[in-house]
């Protein structure tokens, strides 16, 4: 491909508009990871072969990035008809080439919404009628290894914009009217980050993107770079000409082979094209990006850290000041944000700072990326405005509870985060609030629970994470976590004493002033938000001895009541340690000695004789 100009991206973008516009029909087919591991491609391989061997030249089947709505995935959308398959089989793919394509009949067994009235759109769906989508624009709409289908949504716009018509001055002036904070999880003001770059001294300077997600049960970065990997790379190479770079590096996991196969190709193709390199447009700015794969620290989301990793050290935290902004990557000046962060950017630029700060709270502007897990209906990844209520996020767009049973809490930042509690349902999600109430935003992990769960398990669960992941540089996380990981064991084995609790709230304020990095300073915060809002569940494992979720095995105890007792021998037959003994229709027994509290016994038995105490 020859070397654009401003001009010939218009050129690329009418004619992209103009062949999308030549199709009757267009097929979206999610290809985002957790739809590929059920055989999304193997769907979008039939519709294409299917609609191929029907003669269909007017129909164009796409492979996008993630709709979102994971629960109900494989998804597959047909365009203009706004028709919404889910839950799509490889085997479906036949229907639906022979009845919606060629017949133009939706298939309604596959449809979100059976009795779906014509001209209906998926967007009426309740999971995404309260999202406002502005990071995640194009995921699950373009081929994200397609770099025409994003010049078409107005790609590369803004880095064009940057380049001819804003001074650095300028986009720094939107970024600071915009309200943007990094949305890693410290919420840090982006156009203060990239101000102190701007203005520090350096030879050299550098533009990173921290795509190192390791929070357990968050995707939304990974799941950005999948669907929509130009818009990182638009917003870094922004980035550079802001503060004076013309090199960045994106850190990526090596666990995430997707998203790093489309940033390759988004890599390539802006090369060939020449919105990377030199003379980007014919502007005379130089800037190219590489890749760097960490090895799946944890650790290495702190930016220290991470910097440390790129530069071939072992990946460690160093005390601040002075902070990367002014001395970062070799020592010199290094702008660090994450994806959804940078995926922000051209938004920013091109419908400016006040339509950004339109959204949101007073000091929490635009919206927020969460991946929404656990025990709710509809799971998926969500972008909300800030300020969106808990009840909204779980009840409304999440279809309440999954399993039927009572809410009991959620928790956000991941391991360095905290549970919110019931109480808190209609709190305006923004990074004070959630301070405020011990937890953090943090990557975006939005992890539901009900009452089946325990939260002393939950903090065990965290503890023995962020322990196994402490890179033992300083004491306080080192040792600090390993204590109170130990009081957490104690406690969940019936061993527990009142003293326990104050002694894990003392460590955890001392690993909270005395961590060298955030990660050790948070480690705590599962077991101390807990703590303070389950604190009865915390004492009964300790004087009862007693698990109300029965999470903890240890406090477990299983009996047969004789009297409902059958004696059909079935639990017998499924307890794995033969603690259960008797004869045949007479009432079986249970030996404690012998139970491992598997339940097996309990699941097995259609006469509810067993009892779980």
């Amino acid at each position: 491909m020859a070397r654009v100009t401003v001009a010939d991206l218009q050129k690329i973008a009418q004619e992209q508009s103009g062949i999308k516009s030549a199709y009757q029909k267009v097929v979206l087919v999610c290809g985002g990871t957790g739809c590929e591991s059920s055989k999304s491609d193997l769907i979008y391989q039939n519709l294409r072969q299917g609609a191929q061997d029907a003669g269909l030249t007017n129909v164009q089947v796409i492979k996008t990035g993630c709709f979102g709505f994971c629960e109900k995935g494989p998804i597959v959308k047909v365009q203009p008809d706004e028709s919404f398959y889910v839950e799509v089989k490889p085997e479906d793919a036949a229907e639906i080439v022979a009845e919606h394509l060629v017949k133009g009949r939706e298939v309604a067994r596959l449809l979100y919404d059976k009795n779906k009235k014509p001209g209906a759109k998926a967007d009426d769906i309740d999971f995404y009628k309260k999202q406002v989508r502005v990071v995640l624009r194009n995921c699950g709409l373009i081929d994200p290894e397609n770099i025409n289908e994003y010049i078409a949504r107005d790609g590369y716009r803004a880095l064009a914009k940057v380049l001819f018509e804003l001074t650095p001055e300028k986009v720094i002036e939107e970024l600071k009217k915009s309200g943007l904070r990094g949305r890693g999880g410290a919420g840090f003001p982006t156009w203060r980050k990239w101000d102190f770059s701007k203005a520090a001294p350096g030879a050299q300077k550098y533009i990173v993107c921290n795509a190192d997600e390791g929070d357990p049960g968050a995707y939304m970065d990974r799941s950005t770079l999948e669907g929509d990997p130009h818009s990182v790379l638009e917003a870094m190479t922004i980035a550079g000409r802001t503060i004076g770079a013309n090199r960045g590096f994106i850190y990526i996991r090596a666990e995430y082979p997707l998203a790093i196969h489309r940033l390759e190709i988004a890599i390539q193709q802006s090369r060939e094209l020449g919105l990377l390199g030199e003379n980007i447009l014919g502007s005379k700015f130089d800037f190219d990006i590489e890749l760097r794969l960490g090895a799946g620290a944890f650790v290495c989301g702190e930016e220290t850290a991470l910097l440390a990793s790129i530069e071939g050290s072992r990946g460690m935290p160093k005390p601040r000041p002075p902070f990367p902004a002014v001395k970062g990557l070799w020592g010199q000046p290094t702008v660090i944000n994450n994806v959804e962060t940078y995926a922000n950017i051209a938004a920013i630029i091109l419908k400016g700072g006040d339509w950004f700060a339109g959204m949101g709270t007073a000091t929490s502007k635009g919206t927020k990326v969460f991946a929404l897990t656990g025990k709710v209906k509809n799971s998926g990844l969500i972008e909300v405005p800030m300020g969106t209520t808990l009840r909204e996020i779980i009840f409304n767009i999440g279809g309440g509870i999954s399993s039927g049973q009572k809410f009991k809490a959620a928790q956000s930042g991941g391991p360095s985060g905290g549970v919110i509690a019931e109480e808190f349902l209609d709190t305006p999600i923004d990074y004070e609030n959630l301070a405020k109430i011990g937890s953090i935003m943090g990557s975006g992990g939005l992890i539901v629970m009900d009452e089946n769960d325990c939260m002393v398990d939950v903090a065990k669960f965290y503890l023995e994470f962020t322990v196994d992941e402490s890179c033992g540089k300083c004491s306080p996380c080192r040792i600090g976590g390993k204590q109170i990981l130990g009081l957490l064991e104690k406690i969940t084995k019936g061993q527990g004493a009142l003293e326990d609790l104050e002694k894990i709230k003392k460590i955890g304020k001392a690993m909270q002033r005395a961590s060298l990095c955030a990660l050790g300073g948070t480690a705590a915060n599962p077991a101390l938000s807990t703590l303070k809002y389950f604190e009865q569940e915390y004492l009964e494992h300790i004087n009862a001895k007693k698990c109300r979720a029965g999470k903890c095995k240890d406090l477990l105890a299983f009996s047969i009541i004789a009297e409902k007792c059958k004696g059909c021998g079935l639990c017998l037959r499924k307890c794995p340690a033969a603690a259960i003994s008797g004869e045949k229709l007479k009432p079986h027994v249970i030996d404690e000695k012998k139970c491992i509290k598997c339940g097996a016994c309990l699941a097995s038995c259609k006469f509810g004789a067993i009892v779980k105490q």
